[in-house]
């Protein structure tokens, strides 16, 4: 199915010059002078990387038909992370290249979708927030208490936190996946 590049949005999936993008951001340009164009900024779903497109105005874009499969993150096991499908118990797995920043927030039991296109893993979509336990945190310094004032904590799966003073070891907090940012207490 092609579409209008004028009717692109935000997380549409489009196929462009034999790869998978989703659009993160986009904007119409008019400019005073010669015709409209589309300026995309645009991941590739292969490789992970960011790309910014210029697009005519009035050219047609094919729409990329991308599944989502819930899956729970099984294991670990050398190069390769294992995921399995609660309903048929199929297992996918999928190499630490491919899933990129995204290993940093995998834990075991982490229910998360995988995104096929035509039969091929193309990457995973992690829930928005998710909760994990402080493993390692630097205990609050007495009179450290200035405005905002963070330390450093260590969760489960190895990834260092900017967390608040009052944030003890051994709590679960919930972390953003966007920015692996403190979000709040579990």
């Amino acid at each position: 199915m092609y579409i209008n590049v004028n009717d692109i949005k935000n997380g549409m999936t489009i196929k462009y010059e034999g790869n998978i993008y989703i659009v993160l951001e986009f904007g119409h340009v008019k400019p005073g002078k010669g015709a409209a164009f589309v300026n995309a900024k645009l991941k590739n779903l292969r490789t992970g990387s960011i790309t910014e497109e210029r697009f005519n105005s009035g050219i047609k874009l094919e729409k990329a038909h991308v599944e989502r499969k819930p899956m729970l993150f099984l294991y670990a096991s050398g190069d390769n992370y294992v995921f399995m499908d609660n309903n048929t118990y199929e297992q996918a797995e999928i190499p630490t290249s491919q899933l990129g920043e995204n290993v940093k927030f995998l834990k075991e039991n982490l229910e998360i979708s995988i995104q096929y296109y035509e039969g091929e893993i193309i990457g995973i979509d992690l829930p928005e927030k998710v909760e994990y336990k402080i493993i390692e945190c630097e205990p609050a310094v007495k009179g450290n208490t200035t405005n905002n004032a963070l330390k450093d904590a260590k969760i489960e799966t190895g990834l260092v936190v900017k967390v608040p003073l009052f944030v003890e070891n051994g709590e679960s907090i919930i972390v953003s996946t966007k920015d692996g940012q403190y979000s709040s207490r579990a």
